[in-house]
């Protein structure tokens, strides 16, 4: 896999969503081929930038927009990913438990009773997680289908047991697909089974849609020589953004730009799409929204480093992101007004990295995930969301 960027810093990021390994996290990013219709580049340029200095992000604003702040997930790992329900009473994420699988699986927690059950199947990968908006159900990326699974976790525990010491990165497998299942993970149905990866997925608020990622075109067509060397090189190549139905029909793409498209979500109201794009040459990414159709497609961010895992604060009058802009092993939360007129405010200043912040669906706790633990590992924290004290500082009140 090209791992460009973050391999400088002994940095490494997974995904959209990026998941940590002890203190270390991991990316691997691609390009894609182009189409006309996109008409936009993609992101800055890390090469031609200079190296980032504070500037107006050289400020303290933690304490005053997140208080109460406390480890959410206190019995994994390592733990990375969640998302609220929509009434705020359960979180589903994704969490590494000792045992027979050394991969992630995926959990839900109820909020008022702190109880913890598995809702994977417990074989394979998984990732991306979500519950139904208005029905009893859930929806995840996992592998568990694939004949090798098993191998593959026995292999990687063998690895991990040798201490043979290895950078990680984010296993594209093209075994990923997205399924729906239950509320208490019965009832497992396939959504997704065109061949490659097939993750990041995320409901729309009436939960008749879906949001993905997909590298499914490198397995749709004859590729050029060229288009083939790069794919062997990196399986994130051809990454751009679906949508389907939620029970995975009418499925159709949304962005066709070069770069690694990834981890859409839904604006409130449904019109809208947030999400990250790597530049052709994955160095850097930026934040971008455009319309569900796919038009009117937006730059927010230009900052020549990796700004991502955007996520809309249930106002829509924000949307909060992880970005390095401060330094290649420093990610911070930031936030930025929806059509980035207005420059980005720093949200938070601990030690430690900061990535993949989500809001509770009243918009007054943020969960994210973070290294600020004593032993260095990614857990889930949680925190009351000043929403005023936001608009205040982005110009908004």
């Amino acid at each position: 896999m090209t791992q460009n960027i973050l391999d400088r810093t002994s940095l490494s990021l997974h995904c959209t969503r990026i998941i940590f390994v002890v203190s270390a996290l991991v990316i691997s990013v691609g390009v894609s081929s182009v189409v006309a219709q996109d008409g936009v580049a993609g992101a800055t340029s890390y090469a031609a930038a200079p190296t980032p200095t504070a500037g107006p992000y050289d400020t303290d604003y933690e304490d005053s927009l997140l208080t109460g702040t406390r480890q959410l997930i206190t019995d994994s790992l390592r733990s990375g990913e969640g998302y609220f329900s929509a009434d705020g009473e359960r979180f589903i994420f994704q969490s590494e438990q000792a045992g027979e699988n050394p991969f992630y699986q995926i959990f839900v927690m109820d909020l008022n009773t702190g109880t913890t059950s598995k809702v994977s199947p417990g074989i394979g990968l998984t990732t991306c997680a979500w519950i139904h908006p208005t029905q009893d159900k859930i929806m995840f990326s996992s592998t568990h289908e694939d004949p090798d699974a098993l191998a593959k976790q026995a292999e990687e525990i063998a690895i991990r047991q040798s201490g043979v010491e290895r950078p990680y990165g984010w296993d594209y497998d093209l075994h990923y697909d997205i399924y729906q299942a239950n509320s208490d993970g019965s009832g497992v149905v396939r959504l997704t089974s065109s061949p490659g990866y097939d993750a990041e997925g995320s409901y729309s608020a009436d939960g008749s849609k879906i949001l993905f990622a997909s590298n499914r075109e490198a397995y749709q067509r004859s590729l050029s020589r060229a288009e083939q060397t790069l794919f062997d090189d990196d399986t994130a190549y051809f990454m751009d953004l679906y949508l389907m139905d939620a029970d995975g029909s009418n499925v159709e793409q949304l962005t066709f730009s070069p770069g690694y498209d990834g981890g859409p979500f839904f604006s409130p109201n449904n019109e809208q799409v947030v999400w990250r794009r790597f530049n052709p040459d994955g160095d850097s990414a930026e934040i971008w929204t455009m319309n569900i159709d796919g038009s009117d497609q937006r730059q927010l961010t230009a900052d020549a480093m990796v700004s991502w895992g955007p996520y809309f604060h249930p106002s829509g009058e924000y949307i909060i992101y992880s970005s390095n802009v401060l330094g290649h092993a420093n990610f911070e939360l930031f936030m930025i007004d929806p059509l980035g007129i207005k420059g980005p405010v720093r949200v938070t200043n601990t030690d430690g990295t900061d990535i993949l912040p989500v809001f509770s669906p009243d918009g007054g706790q943020l969960a994210w995930s973070t290294t600020r633990t004593p032993g260095g590992a990614s857990q889930i924290h949680m925190s009351n969301w000043d929403h005023e004290r936001a608009l205040e500082l982005l110009g908004l009140d």
